[in-house]
């Protein structure tokens, strides 16, 4: 009975073994954490973002997403400088100090036009609404969860590129292997020269019961050079 134990054990230790879980797996692990009741796809909500970086003033934005609307909103302040963007569906506005008739110099100080709303509504919307957002068309999804250790802890790690008329970069995620948890993200825009930047994220903020991380440190992926914190909260 002793031996008949431990053969079970052992093969029943291959077969664990030998179920690698696939990139689409972790995916919906990953999801299943930070979204468990799939609230992303209609989230309408408001949420602070405070940027830290070394040697200069903080920037303190506020930021509504709607995307059952298809409206984005943000409003950042650093210093005496208030400028706000705003894109609802094909059209988008934008303002400076109160004042949503800029001049042209203004404009291009500031980068005040739509191609900046729009990229900003796409950013924000993008890293906020990970892992979620790697369900959008246009992303590629390596099967191959790679296992590699980051910094001294252990992750999972999801390789994701995406089509030419998405986006060049490569990215990668690293997941707690336990709880599935995102606590890491990097890209790259041309991996053999080590460009790019790595992100390391640290505690959670619940937004309309999607686990958001509350703060993200970034950093050079060539050098380790620290970049500045994100702030996360629901009140200002």
């Amino acid at each position: 009975m002793k031996n008949l134990l431990i053969i079970t054990f052992f093969f029943t230790s291959i077969t664990l073994f030998s179920q690698e879980i696939t990139g689409d797996e972790l995916l919906e692990k990953a999801i299943n954490f930070h979204d468990p009741n799939g609230n992303w796809s209609t989230f309408s909500g408001e949420f602070f973002v405070t940027m830290e970086t070394p040697k200069r003033s903080p920037r303190k934005s506020r930021i509504r997403i709607n995307l059952p609307e298809q409206y984005f909103f943000l409003k950042a302040a650093k210093d005496t400088i208030i400028t706000e963007y705003a894109v609802h569906k094909t059209d988008c506005s934008f303002a400076i100090n109160g004042n949503t008739n800029p001049s042209e110099a203004q404009k291009k100080k500031y980068s005040l036009n739509c191609e900046r709303a729009k990229f900003m509504k796409n950013y924000y919307t993008y890293l906020y609404g990970l892992p979620m957002k790697l369900k959008d068309n246009g992303t590629i999804i390596d099967q191959k969860v790679a296992k590699k250790t980051f910094k001294g802890k252990d992750y999972l790690v999801l390789k994701a590129t995406y089509s030419k008329e998405v986006g060049k970069d490569t990215w990668y995620f690293y997941f707690d292997p336990e709880t599935y948890a995102m606590q890491v993200y990097q890209f790259f825009k041309d991996e053999t020269k080590n460009d790019g930047e790595y992100i390391i994220l640290s505690d959670l903020e619940t937004v309309n019961n999607i686990k958001m991380p509350k703060a993200r440190a970034w950093y050079f992926n060539k050098d380790n050079t620290y970049l500045g914190t994100d702030f996360l909260s629901t009140k200002n």
